[in-house]
């Protein structure tokens, strides 16, 4: 736990099917905060990055996460919603 938060270190690749089983085990974790450390993360695919911008926006906090993960998230962030 960091700061009183659970947190889950994911590794490998992360795609569309590893994306919806780390959803489900989000939703297995009730009101408590939760991290998804991305520092052995090696390649995502679009599916898991929209997932990651989506639990981001919902309070989940990532940490280490790669430059070119977090300017996908950016960039889908913008996407599904522009201004």
């Amino acid at each position: 736990m960091k700061d009183g938060a659970i947190v889950f270190a994911l590794s490998g690749e992360m795609d569309e099917e590893h994306a919806a089983q780390v959803r489900e085990l989000l939703g297995t974790e009730g009101r408590v905060r939760i991290c998804l450390d991305l520092k052995e993360v090696t390649l995502v695919d679009r599916a898991a990055v929209q997932f990651l911008a989506q639990v981001e926006t919902e309070g989940v906090r990532i940490l280490n996460c790669p430059d070119y993960v977090r300017s996908w998230i950016v960039a889908e962030n913008a996407v599904s919603r522009p201004d």
